[in-house]
């Protein structure tokens, strides 16, 4: 089974087994995370409703990219600008894609919706608004 997924405002196709580096991650190595944000699965050649659809994953490890370096010149007036960059990324390993989430919602969900259709509760009554302080001198 595979999926696409959106994190770090990119799309990765991914399947049990994969190897991916995406934009930095909370987490430690060693640690296992969710990937909920699922736009499309499938199996085979058939495509999957992705509405339940979770991805499982561990982190490997926490790095950097390669360096990019941004060079600005404005030609004649002297104007020259060195700048590097190097992005934090995370290698993951995608252990699972599965519809493990629509499980834990529906358990989530019951209880929610018995206590949405008891008996509604009784507003408290409205307190009376104090009377200003001038028309309680004038008494």
């Amino acid at each position: 089974m595979f999926a696409v997924l959106r994190t770090g405002g990119k799309q990765y196709r991914v399947a049990a087994g994969d190897k991916i580096a995406v934009e930095k991650l909370a987490g430690e190595a060693g640690d296992t995370i969710r990937l909920g944000e699922v736009l499309l699965a499938g199996d085979g050649g058939e495509v999957v409703d992705a509405a339940g659809i979770v991805v499982s994953a561990e982190i490997i490890a926490q790095a950097k990219s390669e360096k990019v370096i941004v060079f600005k010149k404005r030609r004649r007036h002297n104007y020259r600008r060195r700048n590097g960059h190097r992005q934090q990324l995370t290698l993951l390993r995608i252990l699972s894609v599965g519809g493990e989430e629509k499980k834990a919602a529906n358990k989530e969900a019951a209880p929610a919706e018995k206590s949405a259709d008891a008996a509604p509760a009784k507003k408290a009554p409205a307190k009376k608004a104090a009377k200003p302080a001038a028309e309680a001198a004038a008494e």
